[in-house]
C-alpha cells in the first residue's frame, strides 16, 4: 500500500472548515482505493502571526520539504495588514519550494450555475497554466523620493529564460497528456510589454517546434478576458505569466460557477506541490457552517492525482459532479441548501 505524508495548513477564516471536509473525503477515498497516508497539521496563518509575529520561518519551510504534498485552506486575516501573510506565507512557500507552476482547471459542471447564456459543460473546459515564481510578483523595485511630490514607484517584472522556458515546456507536456483539443494558447501583451513578452514569445516559438502535434496560437490578455465571456469554447490550455494568470483565473472561476468550485495547484514537478481552493478565507462566514467546501474537495482531488492516485481523484471529481448537478441549489455560501458538513457528507456518500 502506498503511503503519503501530507502537510495540512488549514489557515484562516473558513479555511479550517473546508479543509475538514476535504480530510473527511480523503479518509473515505483512502479506504475505498487502498492507500495509506499520514497528515500533520501546521498553524501557519493570521492567528499565529498575531500571537507571535511570525509568518513561516526558514526552518519551518525547510521542514515542509519532507512531505509529499501540502493541503492548504486559505490565508488571510482581517486584523493583519494586507500583504504580510500573502508575502510571508503564500509567496514564501511558492518561491521557497520552487512551485513554479500554478495549475488552474476551469471546468463547468452545471450550466445552471454559469453566468453566461447558453454555455454547456463542453463549452467551458480548459486549463490555465500560470508561471508562479517570477514576473511582477518577484517583489523587485524601488521608491525614489518617497513621500514627496516627485515620488516614483518602480515595480519590476523579472523574467528569466530558464523560468519562462520551464513553464512553457510544462504547458506543452500538459496539453499533450490532457489529449483533448491539443491546443496551447500563449496569453500575453506583446504589443506593449516589449521586453518581458518578447522573451515569452521567442521562447514559445522555439519550444513549439518540438511539439508538432500541438496546435498553438497567441492572444493578448485583454482579448482573452473578452473571449472567456464570449467564446470560452475556443480554449484548451493557456500558458501565461504570473500576474496575467492571477487575473484571468478569477474570471475563469466565475464562468465555471464561482469560487465555491474553483481549485488550484502550486506545482513543483520534481518536489513538493501545494493544493488549495482559490477563494479567500471569507472571514464573514467563519463558524456559520455555510461555506462551500467543494473547491477544497476538488483541490484534494488534484492533490491525489498529483501523487499518482488517479482513480481516487477521478472518483472525487465524479462525486462532485453528481452533487453539483443533482443536489445543490447554488454554489454560493449560505445558498447551497445544505451546510458545509452536509456537502462533505454527500461527496463521501457518492464516491
Amino acid at each position: 500500500m502506498a503511503k503519503y505524508k501530507i502537510a495540512v495548513i488549514p489557515g484562516d477564516g473558513t479555511g479550517p472548515e473546508v479543509i475538514n471536509e476535504g480530510l473527511k473525503v480523503l479518509k473515505a477515498a483512502s479506504k475505498k482505493f487502498g492507500f495509506n497516508y499520514k497528515e500533520e497539521v501546521f498553524d501557519y496563518g493570521g492567528e499565529r502571526y498575531l500571537k507571535t509575529g511570525e509568518t513561516i520561518t526558514d526552518k519551518e519551510l525547510d521542514n515542509l520539504k519532507k512531505f509529499d504534498c501540502i493541503y492548504l485552506g486559505a490565508i488571510g486575516h482581517p486584523d493583519v495588514k494586507p500583504g504580510i501573510l500573502e508575502q510571508g506565507i503564500l509567496l514564501k512557500t511558492r518561491f521557497g519550494l520552487d512551485q513554479y507552476i500554478n495549475l488552474r482547471p476551469v471546468k463547468l459542471y452545471n450550466p445552471e450555475f454559469c453566468p453566461l447564456k447558453d454555455k454547456k459543460p463542453e463549452d467551458i473546459d480548459f486549463v490555465v497554466i500560470r508561471e508562479n515564481s517570477e514576473g511582477l510578483y518577484k517583489g523587485m523595485g524601488e521608491f525614489r523620493e518617497k513621500g514627496t511630490k516627485n515620488e516614483v514607484a518602480i515595480q519590476l517584472s523579472y523574467n528569466t529564460r530558464n523560468g519562462v522556458e520551464r513553464c512553457i515546456r510544462y504547458a506543452f507536456e500538459y496539453c499533450r497528456k490532457r489529449n483533448k483539443r491539443k491546443k496551447l494558447t500563449l496569453c500575453g501583451k506583446t504589443n506593449v510589454l516589449t521586453y518581458a513578452w518578447d522573451l515569452w514569445q521567442r521562447t514559445f516559438d522555439e519550444v513549439k517546434t518540438e511539439y508538432p502535434d500541438i496546435q498553438t496560437d497567441y492572444a493578448h490578455v485583454d482579448a482573452t478576458t473578452m473571449w472567456f465571456v464570449k467564446n470560452p469554447e475556443w480554449f484548451d490550455v493557456i500558458v501565461t505569466d504570473n500576474m496575467f494568470g492571477d487575473i484571468i483565473t478569477d474570471l475563469g472561476a466565475m464562468i465555471q460557477g464561482g469560487l465555491g468550485i474553483a481549485a488550484g495547484g502550486n506545482i513543483n514537478p520534481n518536489g513538493v506541490s501545494m493544493f488549495e481552493p482559490i477563494g479567500g478565507s471569507a472571514p464573514k462566514y467563519t463558524g456559520k457552517h455555510v461555506i462551500n467546501p467543494l473547491a477544497a474537495i476538488c483541490a484534494l482531488g488534484m492533490l491525489l492525482e498529483n501523487v499518482g492516485e488517479e482513480k481516487a481523484a477521478l472518483a472525487i471529481e465524479n462525486s462532485v459532479i453528481t452533487i453539483v448537478t443533482t443536489k445543490l441549489k447554488s454554489l454560493a455560501a449560505g445558498k447551497m441548501g445544505y451546510s458545509t458538513e452536509e456537502v462533505g457528507d454527500l461527496v463521501v456518500k457518492n464516491l
